[in-house]
């Protein structure tokens, strides 16, 4: 079992930035890669962002650029670094755990663990 739980999250302007953490707890949490998924209002949930346990990443088109992911072993954390926000990546952000080798990274399927979301607001 893994236990995740975010942080960070809030109102920023257009143009700002925020720096979401997500603290995982339990099982080894260096064999899970950690993911980065957001749900806005009236949308399906969205792939982010994901980071491996050797720190490799994997972003989906519409952040690149603006998002760098990255961990902290030692303290068992994940960091989504947003920058140049826009008001379209106002969501609900939320962290996740898979182990690692399973297929399909940007499925949420194959994300057993969740932690209980963030909400980010841009303003325009």
């Amino acid at each position: 079992q893994v236990h995740l739980v975010e942080s960070g999250g809030g109102l920023v302007q257009a143009g700002g930035s925020l720096r979401l953490s997500c603290t995982a707890s339990g099982r080894t949490v260096s064999e899970y890669g950690l993911g980065w998924f957001r749900q806005a209002p009236g949308k399906e949930q969205e792939f982010v962002a994901i980071v491996w346990s050797l720190g490799g990443t994997y972003y989906t088109d519409s952040v690149k650029g603006r998002v760098t992911s990255s961990r902290d072993n030692a303290k068992n954390t994940v960091y989504l670094e947003m920058n140049t926000l826009k008001p379209e990546d106002t969501a609900v952000y939320y962290c996740a755990a898979r182990l690692v080798g399973t297929p399909r990274i940007m499925d949420s399927r194959t994300y057993p663990y969740w932690g209980q979301g963030t909400q980010v607001t841009v303003s325009s």
